[in-house]
């Protein structure tokens, strides 16, 4: 039974594929930037990746990462009005690592140095448009659904 995840970042479409059938299809909101491997660019890199950590298992929905570690704080408006700009990491983090060497691993364009992520964000931010640093985010309970379906391993392909 073999699991993958795809990310259409035309369509700001991500797709569970298991055994070539789709199970289950989400909008999300790629980089702002487009698609681009280079570090510090902002941009979604592209290419064949691999989930390497899952973070957050059971943490309650909203929960707030700073450097991939809970907070202790759990997202609402009073903790966005005191943090106005943040660029918000909830629920759970899918830490992605690239699989290509030189075009998404190691060097400058290294995906896992560069802290790539599927994770949630508040509901306020909209799906199907980007708007992220170059991560893929994701409605909270839907990246939930996803994170319990994905093991570490799992390949993820970004296509443009």
């Amino acid at each position: 039974m073999e699991r993958s995840i795809r990310i259409d970042v035309p369509q700001q479409r991500l797709t569970l594929i298991q055994d070539s059938r789709e199970l289950a299809c989400y909008r999300v909101s790629t980089g702002l930037n487009g698609v681009g491997e280079a570090n510090g660019s902002g941009c979604t890199p592209r290419g064949l990746h691999r989930v390497r950590i899952r973070i957050g298992d059971r943490c309650p929905i909203g929960t707030v990462f700073r450097g991939r570690r809970p907070t202790g704080e759990v997202y609402d408006e009073a903790l966005a009005a005191a943090h106005p700009g943040r660029d918000w990491i909830l629920t759970r983090i899918l830490w992605l690592t690239g699989c290509e060497s030189g075009r998404n691993r190691g060097g400058c364009v290294d995906t896992l140095r560069r802290y790539v992520y599927i994770h949630g964000c508040p509901d306020s931010e909209p799906m199907g448009v980007p708007r992220s640093h170059g991560c893929i985010r994701m409605r909270n309970q839907e990246l939930i659904e996803l994170f319990d379906w994905t093991p570490a391993g799992t390949p993820v392909e970004i296509w443009d």
